[in-house]
């Protein structure tokens, strides 16, 4: 059975078309700067990979180019084939603790619930209307971010604000990157070949999140109402005193939401060098190794000493509040049974996952350094046999995620 897992943003397409149950990849790609003239859209297959350039005005215009081209490549003969499409949606607030099916109830929950994801939601909505207008016929299925984190307890969840903000506009915690969550400690479970773990999984991209997960179930998260609470991220500063909204507003002659778009897209990471939202470019600064498109700027020793000061404290900044929130969970958990890094940073930086662990040597964690420094991208356990808590490189597949809760939802509808 062919079905398509689908993340749609505000000016992108991802997609990634799979035969299931077996899981197979069959193609996958993306369309990017919909809207534009210059769309980049990128398809790959049998591990090679095809970029070219696009006029892509519109989402409707991006699905039909994506399955015209599986017809035109002959990976199906008619888009009766496919049977299921999957849609990401990151807001599902306390409606939905599990994937559904989409019908016009769930369409008008979507909206109502874009207020709390406004850049994410009428992204994810204009992926599910372009898809149902092209293959009317294929069953369409919500995934939520929002529905693995829906086990936590009221007292986890709440702010301690007015519970009347609560009871009208639905303010708490909701948490995100929910498939990757539930992936990762899934995996994790099958790998030890038990379900009863207490497991912390470090989601560490651009984007980062952490969340404890006891016998399964989310027990707590970082991030909060929106993504932005939490740890700091390439640009997002996550948690900060709320009256640096104020104060900040206030010096700066700045409103409330030009603040938080600061919060959101020009902290972090980016905030506190002004140089990059990419670990890899601070990582590398931090050695002396400078962008080719900043050498202008930073061309002398002076200004190379400062930027990689400031590299690293961005770097120090992020793997104190993470092991902050680690210590926190070892708590709420009574103990961890395993810590499991991924994402882009947590699967590919060793210096990230041996800044965290050697942190956590006061729990009995011991590193191995050989395998942590050897391996990216693939599922291995990197402390030794003495540790007495497991770390593990778990690559993430939320789009595997998404197609096995439509495949199951296909099989009983």
């Amino acid at each position: 059975m062919k079905i398509i897992s689908v993340n749609a943003g505000s000016s992108s397409l991802k997609f990634k078309l799979l035969d299931m149950p077996n899981e197979n990849v069959i193609i996958e790609g993306a369309i990017e700067r919909i809207g534009e003239e210059t769309a980049i859209y990128t398809l790959k297959k049998d591990g090679k990979k095809d970029r070219k350039i696009v006029s892509i005005p519109n989402h409707n215009i991006a699905v039909e180019v994506i399955l015209d081209d599986l017809i035109k490549m002959q990976i199906i003969k008619s888009f009766d084939e496919i049977k299921g499409v999957g849609h990401r949606v990151v807001q599902g607030g306390a409606l939905y603790d599990k994937s559904v099916l989409i019908d016009d109830s769930v369409i008008q929950n979507i909206e109502k619930l874009s207020s709390l994801a406004p850049l994410h939601n009428p992204a994810n909505l204009t992926g599910i209307l372009a898809f149902k207008k092209a293959i009317p016929m294929a069953i369409t299925v919500a995934v939520f971010d929002t529905a693995f984190h829906q086990t936590m307890e009221e007292d986890v969840f709440m702010y301690a604000t007015p519970y009347e903000w609560y009871k009208k506009y639905g303010v708490r915690k909701y948490g995100f990157h929910g498939s990757s969550h539930r992936f990762v400690s899934e995996k994790i479970a099958e790998v030890e070949g038990r379900k009863d773990l207490r497991i912390v999984v470090c989601h560490i991209g651009n984007g980062a999140s952490i969340s404890a997960v006891k016998n399964g179930k989310c027990i707590d998260t970082t991030m909060g109402l929106t993504p932005l609470e939490g740890i700091p991220m390439g640009t997002r500063s996550g948690n900060v005193d709320p009256t640096v909204l104020e104060f900040v507003a206030r010096n700066e002659n700045k409103t409330v939401p030009e603040i938080i778009d600061i919060l959101n897209k020009k902290s972090g990471y980016l905030g506190i060098t002004s140089y990059s939202n990419d670990s890899r470019d601070l990582e590398d600064a931090t050695d002396y190794i400078i962008n080719d498109d900043k050498k202008s700027i930073y061309n002398t020793k002076e200004k190379q000493d400062e930027l990689a000061k400031l590299c690293n404290l961005a770097l120090n900044i992020q793997y104190k509040r993470v092991v902050d929130y680690i210590g926190s969970y070892y708590i709420l958990l009574g103990g961890i049974d395993v810590i499991a890094f991924t994402a882009g940073i947590g699967e590919n930086s060793s210096r990230f996952r041996h800044a965290i662990l050697s942190r956590l040597s006061v729990l009995g964690v011991v590193v191995d350094e050989e395998t942590n420094n050897k391996y990216r991208s693939t599922l291995v356990k990197i402390t030794t046999n003495a540790s007495k808590i497991k770390s593990y490189i778990v690559p993430t597949d939320e789009e595997i995620v998404i197609a096995r809760d439509v495949y199951s939802l296909i099989k009983y509808a």
